[in-house]
């Protein structure tokens, strides 16, 4: 009986630890487009097979000066676990991160 009970133990321990099923966990990718030479600026864009997708590009700003800077725009969208799919639109640049989204907060 004892040895039973370490062998229930024991099966209980991997059923609970084996994967359960997360289907993030198992997205596959659909689309990946890249450009990135490492000058001037770069693009990229993904869409993964749960919902999630990206797309984002960056621009150097002032190249060549006191004042150079890499400007970033693009925006994600994904499904919340309340079944909602959001989209966040962004620019990221000297300012800062700046995001929008209609569940955002407006400034």
């Amino acid at each position: 009986m004892k040895m039973f009970l370490v062998f229930f133990a024991v099966v209980l321990a991997v059923a609970i630890a084996a994967p359960q099923g997360n289907p993030d966990a198992q997205a596959q990718v659909l689309k990946y487009d890249s450009d990135n030479i490492g000058v001037g600026g770069y693009n990229f864009a993904y869409e993964t097979s749960n919902g999630i997708s990206q797309q984002e590009q960056g621009t150097l700003q002032n190249e060549g000066t006191d004042n150079e800077a890499l400007q970033v725009r693009g925006s994600f969208t994904f499904t919340g676990a309340d079944g909602v799919v959001y989209t966040v639109n962004y620019i990221a640049d000297e300012n800062g991160f700046q995001p929008q989204g209609a569940h955002l907060p407006a400034k």
